[in-house]
């Protein structure tokens, strides 16, 4: 309910949440997986200021990286450059101007983060802990060493996370709004509209002419950030299992001997017995039941008549069914005679009522007559071992400058080459293919390599089959050349040209429905075939039942007033939407209606987060936010690759 009122009131994300997300982002400089960038900016290059507190082109950098992994692990095939182009860059920028800030304003009057509450939270960071999970100062250390970043640095981001959150979580805290405005807003919950929607397409008002070369030229230039394509890599590859050994010893006299003795209990003479046991509180009534057994009486009906249940035990030896009860039990057990019922025995259970179900002997096993079993369990361990053990010398070599091509000489291997992929195993160009299923466990290993011709060993069998792998070839993202997309971007452009014909061409219709023309008599005016508007008769409480991301065309429907004729652009230049509301049929609340109490709270959220967000930009007035925008443009080209 309440979803569809914040999207009414236009509400932006909450201060406090971008502030936990900022806090996030401090832990992860400490404890995240990420490259270290540190090389990446000159440590020394402010990109921003909040008040006197400055923002190194380092630490946004490190944020950046930090948020682009994160939202990789949604689309692989996300890069730094795509980021940048869609303001990822200047978000992150943001909330850390804002976290920055928020320290600096509350040192300023006396909100502090003590020592100690900073330990609590270092404790707190799993990156941190040792094999007990517990905070490992030895993990700490040696996380900090990899990320080359110092604790007084990393202790300074925590305190600046903790001073903010004190100041905003009383600035949300206990917001409330009033019964009567909550009735209001409530009644437009149960609100019904009706008018109409219609389409105008782009590709209706595309012109006849194609454009020129110049003028297909310019387009690109200014868009070349629609034309990125993803990073592709080439991988170079080949599996091998044990089929690839030449020769294993066969096992010794001396090792067969060796595994027999290991295993000689079982081999030696066993018994097992299959069971059907009822156990009682006392030794008098599991005599009594023993005796109604022995008149000829089912043991399962004795226990049913008094509201017990017999459970079969199974095939069970002597040992085992000691340690699942007592000795006296086994004893007992194994005394009877097949069919018959034991004498009863106790354990910490009760008392024991048996009966022998069958009795299974199985004789001695000498070595000559398991020999053949053994010899097969020593030469799978021998293969095994000697798999391992090569692969641990692929892997050396590897180490010690190897090349995949020398391992695969060695091993008698055929080195295959994948097409051209992209992160998420996708074959570039392909739609539908996709990489060899053997290399979905070492698709992200691929794409961490920072160049071709760093060969990798894998198990993808665990001690069974192994691949050696490397990339050879990289392929940046990047825009595509005019030339190999000049079909795409001649569409692009006439699309474009399009929505602006469109565009043209609704201001028109709303003209014409503002002297009270209707919508379909409006849009027929055109002279062009056009898909007929789609008439909307609905209620607020319909539109959110779906519990689906609400059309912009309805949205728009729902914040029109009575009478009224919109434009709205559809997405990526596919035309125009034109919008139509007709009428308004208010809604009617019970002001004893229960849903009211909900609304109020959450509705009061709402006010805190608003709250929140008045408070950051009244701290940023205060303290004075400067950006530099040649450190910041120098920032980005190093981000993208660009110049």
């Amino acid at each position: 309910m309440i979803q569809f009122l914040r999207k009414l009131m236009h509400s932006k994300l909450g201060v406090g949440l971008a502030l936990a997300f900022v806090f996030v982002i401090a832990l992860a400089f400490a404890a995240g997986d990420i490259s270290n960038y540190r090389n990446s900016a000159s440590g020394g290059d402010r990109v921003a200021t909040v008040g006197k507190e400055q923002i190194q082109a380092v630490k946004l950098s490190q944020a950046a990286n930090t948020a682009l992994e994160n939202l990789k692990q949604k689309d692989p095939r996300l890069t730094m450059k795509v980021f940048v182009a869609e303001g990822g860059l200047d978000k992150v920028l943001d909330q850390l101007l804002d976290n920055v800030g928020l320290g600096a304003f509350g040192r300023k009057y006396g909100i502090t983060a003590s020592d100690r509450l900073i330990d609590s939270e270092i404790a707190k960071v799993p990156g941190f802990k040792g094999p007990d999970g517990q905070f490992s100062d030895a993990a700490f250390r040696q996380m900090l060493q990899q990320r080359g970043m110092t604790e007084q640095s990393v202790r300074d981001d925590l305190a600046q996370g903790l001073i903010a959150r004190q100041l905003m979580v009383p600035a949300e805290f206990g917001s409330v709004f009033s019964r009567d405005i909550t009735l209001r807003y409530a009644a437009l919950l149960r609100e019904n509209r009706s008018g109409a929607i219609g389409l105008l397409p782009a590709l209706a008002f595309t012109p006849k002419t194609p454009p020129s070369e110049a003028e297909l030229q310019s387009f690109y230039a200014k868009n070349r950030d629609r034309f990125i394509r993803p990073e592709r890599r080439v991988i170079r590859y080949a599996a091998f299992s044990e089929a690839v050994l030449k020769t294993v010893p066969a096992p010794t006299e001396q090792e067969i001997a060796a595994r027999y003795e290991v295993g000689k209990a079982q081999y030696s003479e066993q018994e097992t017995r299959r069971i059907t046991q009822l156990i009682v509180p006392t030794e008098a009534a599991a005599r009594a039941i023993a005796g109604e057994i022995g008149q000829g009486k089912h043991m399962e009906a004795v226990a049913a008549a008094k509201g017990l249940a017999a459970a079969s035990l199974g095939a069970v030896t002597k040992q085992a069914l000691a340690s699942q009860s007592t000795q006296p039990v086994a004893d007992a057990a194994f005394a009877a005679t097949n069919g018959g019922i034991a004498a009863p025995a106790r354990s910490p259970l009760g008392w024991h009522v048996l009966r022998i179900d069958g009795i299974d002997k199985r004789a001695a096993r000498s070595l000559d007559s398991v020999r053949g079993e053994l010899v097969s369990q020593l030469t799978v361990e021998k293969r095994r071992t000697a798999l391992n053990d090569l692969s641990a010398r692929i892997e050396d070599e590897f180490n010690n400058g190897g090349t995949i091509a020398d391992a695969a000489k060695e091993l008698g291997l055929t080195l295959q080459d994948t097409p051209a992929l992209t992160a998420d195993g996708q074959v570039y160009g392909q739609p539908g293919k996709t990489a060899p299923p053997l290399l979905t466990k070492v698709m992200q290993t691929a794409f961490s390599m920072e160049r071709e011709g760093q060969p990798q060993l894998a198990e993808i069998d665990p001690g069974k089959a192994f691949l050696v792998f490397d990339v050879t070839a990289i392929t940046p993202s990047a825009a595509a050349p005019l030339g190999e997309i000049r079909g795409d971007v001649t569409a692009a452009l006439a699309q474009e040209r399009g929505a602006l014909a469109a565009k043209a061409a609704g201001d028109k219709v709303v003209a014409l429905s503002k002297r009270g023309t209707d919508l379909a008599a409006a849009m027929a005016s055109l002279g062009l075939p056009l898909p007929p508007p789609q008439r909307v008769d609905m209620g607020r409480q319909q539109l959110n039942a779906s519990n689906q991301q609400v059309p912009p065309p309805l949205q728009l429907l729902f914040s029109m007033a009575r009478g009224t004729t919109k434009l709205l652009p559809a997405p990526n230049n596919q035309g125009w939407f034109v919008v139509s509301l007709k009428d308004i049929v208010p809604g009617k609340v019970d002001p004893a209606d229960p849903m009211l109490q909900a609304a109020q709270g959450e509705l009061g959220q709402l006010a805190g987060s608003e709250y929140s967000q008045q408070l950051a930009a009244a701290i940023r007035g205060e303290l004075g936010v400067k950006r530099d925008d040649a450190a910041l443009r120098a920032l980005r080209n190093q981000l993208t690759g660009g110049n």
